[in-house]
């Protein structure tokens, strides 16, 4: 009893199993599509459409250092190459005479003279105030002055003060007063321009000087 239980057991599970088995195989259901993500964009018409950015370079330019031909070479060169000589035009000076200039040290005809330098005119000494060093000038050449009519109406009378520079040949260049005496100034400026002097010598060279002078001017 307990062995036909058994076998029908074993053989309804059996065919059980092998339903299942045969259900699955000959099953022609699809499985179900993945979900897609969905992707939403908004357009503006105010705002601009963004540009992506350029690509990027890689490529790295290289730059040549410029070359300073001026510079001190750092190699002692193979060799030096002589300078071409600078070669001018002649210029006669005369029949078969050519001045040798500018290029040509050795005087050989083929430069041109340069301009003569225009001597240098060493300006004059100061002139030298007449005192214990230098002697006054001896007068040589006099010249009264005269007397003013409007000043004699005036009964105008005094000592003008001058000072007069002499030049080296002993002429009165320029004259100075010192004191005045109104009506006589001019007077005695005019008398004392027309004198002469004794040229005054420093050291064997003749020089200028400034020294004092006066004229009296007394009525009768």
């Amino acid at each position: 009893m307990r062995t036909r239980t058994f076998v029908c057991s074993f053989f309804v599970h059996t065919l059980a199993i092998g339903a299942a088995m045969v259900v699955r195989l000959f099953a022609t259901t699809e499985l179900p599509a993945p979900p897609h993500s969905t992707m939403f964009a908004m357009v503006s018409a105010d705002v601009p459409e963004v540009q992506p950015p350029p690509p990027v370079s890689t490529t790295r330019t290289v730059q040549t250092p410029a070359v300073n031909r001026n510079a001190v070479p750092l190699e002692e060169p193979d060799a030096i190459a002589p300078e071409p000589p600078v070669v001018f035009d002649a210029v006669p000076t005369g029949p078969g005479l050519v001045i040798a200039g500018v290029g040509d040290p050795v005087g050989d005809g083929l430069g041109t003279a340069p301009p003569p330098l225009a001597p240098r005119i060493a300006p004059p000494p100061p002139p030298i105030r007449v005192g214990s060093v230098l002697r006054p000038p001896q007068k040589v050449h006099h010249v009264a002055p005269l007397y003013p009519p409007i000043a004699q109406q005036a009964k105008i009378s005094g000592v003008v003060i001058l000072e007069a520079l002499i030049a080296e040949d002993g002429s009165v260049r320029d004259v100075k007063v010192l004191r005045s005496v109104p009506l006589l100034d001019t007077a005695a400026t005019d008398a004392v321009r027309q004198w002469r002097f004794t040229p005054t010598l420093l050291n064997g060279v003749p020089v200028q000087v400034i020294m004092s002078v006066t004229v009296t001017f007394t009525l009768n």
